[in-house]
């Protein structure tokens, strides 16, 4: 049964003695301690005795400490071994040394995190070089041996990653289409040429919008889902498991969702090119009032990472969500720079 903490001064043949007693803990002192330390403070040397407390804990222990701190001369105490040892052990803490703060050196912290920015890019790079050289290793193994392809994953990823992504891609794709269209008319329209519209939403939609936007959306969509399964999977020791078996992670799980992917782009772009020219064609024929076969007519005559972060998780859900976010950041500048790269090489093919 609880007993509420309290204390009384003796006077013995050794000196003045506080007897406490009930239970000193942080919901049981209700005042205690700071009578106990107004009784003790001034005080030349007074004992304290612990034998007859019921519970201790550390703010107990504390408050035994802090009054005993407050007399002249430092009495003796007289506890169970268990209570001395918490004391002891709330003593050591207060008295531990408090850890220094590093000095501010704003400067040097800017070269610092310069430098480490620097060698973080190149190793990124290097280990991305890896991870696309043991990839190669994979899909060399697949081709040269087809039956061990797990065709079962591979479909159910394509669905899961690809053709469930049709909506989103189509949907996008047919506003920047009707978007691009628009614009193009508005602006156009000031020189009587805004029939070039049509060229300006070909060009647009087949040389960049399609491919771009569905490689934008995958980079965002399935890079990210790539990352979090892996590296799940990784933080509860699934892949040290497969290695353990005999079996690499990239022909058990890189190397299904490169395939997957790889059959199912050409299709989520080919349905993005359709929905890019159904928006611009919507907006040409409300806007510009271009039938249906003037449009396409006027078209043809004229207009020609996710894995990798997913295998780089820790063991802790703070590493996931940093690979994570790695992975569509990475996926997503790759994307933007190899179109830039096939943009300026068409260019000087005049493709």
């Amino acid at each position: 049964m609880e007993q509420l903490a309290d204390f009384r001064l003796e006077d013995r043949a050794q000196g003045a003695v506080a007897v406490l007693s009930g239970d000193w803990t942080a919901v049981d002192m209700a005042g205690a301690e700071r009578r106990l330390r107004a009784a003790l403070e001034g005080r030349d040397r007074v004992d304290i005795d612990l034998t007859g407390i019921g519970r201790c804990d550390t703010s107990g222990a504390w408050a035994v400490l802090k009054a005993q701190s407050l007399a002249k001369s430092t009495g003796r105490l007289i506890a169970p071994p268990a209570v001395s040892r918490l004391i002891e052990l709330v003593q050591n803490a207060s008295q531990a040394e408090p850890t220094p703060k590093a000095p501010k050196r704003s400067f040097i912290d800017l070269f610092d995190r310069l430098g480490r920015g620097v060698v973080g890019l190149g190793v990124n790079i290097f280990d991305t070089l890896v991870f696309n050289g043991h990839l190669l290793v994979a899909v060399g193994r697949a081709f040269r041996n087809p039956g061990k392809i797990r065709w079962a994953a591979v479909f159910s990823l394509a669905e899961r990653a690809g053709l469930d992504a049709m909506p989103i891609v189509a949907v996008t794709t047919f506003f920047i289409g009707a978007v691009v269209g628009l614009l193009g008319a508005n602006m156009l329209s000031k020189f009587g040429a805004q029939v070039f519209a049509v060229e300006l939403i070909g060009f647009s939609v087949l040389r960049e919008f399609n491919i771009l936007i569905t490689a934008l959306l995958l980079a965002g969509r399935s890079a990210s889902s790539f990352a979090a399964e892996i590296g799940s999977m990784k933080m509860n020791q699934e892949i040290d498991a497969m290695e353990v078996l005999g079996v690499d992670p990239f022909d058990a799980l890189v190397f299904p969702r490169f395939l997957a992917l790889l059959l199912t782009i050409p299709l989520l772009t080919f349905i993005a090119t359709l929905a890019g020219l159904g928006g611009g064609l919507a907006v040409g024929w409300s806007v510009l009032g271009l039938q249906p076969v003037a449009f396409f007519q006027r078209l043809v005559d004229n207009v020609g990472i996710g894995c990798r972060q997913g295998m780089e998780v820790g063991g802790d859900v703070e590493s996931l969500g940093r690979r994570v976010t790695a992975a569509v950041v990475q996926a997503i500048f790759a994307a933007i720079l190899i179109d830039a790269v096939f943009a300026l090489v068409y260019m000087e093919l005049d493709i």
